[in-house]
């Protein structure tokens, strides 16, 4: 189960599918209302844990502290037999720090002490244990040299923050990683929607040899999606360059998005549209 998004805070519940259509996000628009970017770092910073909702700056962290010594250690004891309580610790936070980056298994292990074989089964606890959420890279026969290393994010964004030791939203929303949290944000929430929807999809990004990325790719009924994620309220066309690496597949491509902080729906090309994040 994952944390609440966005929108359950909010208690909205939109009855249509997402399909990054002008309609279905025009709808939606009316529902969500402005995007505005303190609102969006407050869901980053606090998270989607139901307990932590009404609780301020201290008793936030009081609260994950409590969390991480009677949640998660005691699992990681009981449940997976780690031993080594103190390294795990300290892997929670190289996690938190490497969020939204490729995972590179001695680096982590470096962090905390161990090595890259305990690190990577760390990994796979904090998966079954649901806190991080591997994103695997886009796989084609048709599309050589691309990376096979999975993207690290975190699936409640409050969690992450806490460890890394932001303290306020302020600091989080204006801090040199605010870009980061902001695409894992929306990592997050995507996951949410689809989890919970009646729609299967495949989520997958793309990196190439020559730095060629897509942030997302939503495959859904055999139509690829290409997503890119940007904290700007005002995109440029180069957001989308990437997407054109798709057209070397022989999958069909619909309609891509590039989700942002703008407070409106607009095309940015003909294939490709500006989405407000807080629809999602």
């Amino acid at each position: 189960m994952y944390s609440l998004s966005a929108r359950e805070k909010l208690g909205i519940h939109p009855t249509d599918e997402l399909d990054f259509s002008v309609k279905s996000l025009t709808v939606r628009k009316k529902l969500f209302g402005q995007n505005h970017i303190l609102a969006t770092f407050e869901n980053i910073w606090r998270g989607g844990l139901p307990d932590v909702q009404e609780k301020d700056e201290e008793q936030l962290g009081e609260y994950f502290n409590s969390y991480i010594e009677t949640y998660l250690m005691r699992d990681a004891v009981d449940d997976y037999g780690i031993a080594d309580t103190e390294g795990f610790r300290k892997f929670l936070r190289a996690c938190a720090a490497f969020a939204g980056q490729l995972v590179n298994y001695n680096d982590l292990g470096v962090s905390a002490g161990v090595s890259g074989v305990t690190a990577k089964e760390w990994v796979k606890i904090l998966q079954s244990m649901g806190i991080i959420y591997l994103l695997e890279p886009y796989a084609s026969n048709e599309l050589k040299r691309l990376t096979k290393t999975p993207k690290l994010y975190f699936c409640d964004t409050g969690f992450c923050a806490y460890l890394s030791s932001w303290t306020t939203r302020d600091v989080l929303m204006n801090g040199a990683a605010n870009g980061h949290y902001y695409e894992n944000y929306v990592i997050a929430e995507l996951l949410r929607h689809y989890a919970y929807g009646k729609n299967k999809v495949n989520l997958n990004f793309y990196r190439d040899n020559k730095m060629k990325e897509i942030d997302l790719i939503i495959e859904e009924n055999g139509v690829l999606h290409p997503i890119e994620i940007k904290k700007s309220s005002a995109p440029d066309p180069s957001a989308a360059k990437s997407f054109s690496v798709l057209k070397n597949t022989s999958r069909t491509v619909g309609m891509g998005a590039v989700i942002c902080m703008s407070d409106v729906v607009l095309p940015l090309d003909e294939n490709t549209l500006i989405v407000p994040s807080n629809l999602i």
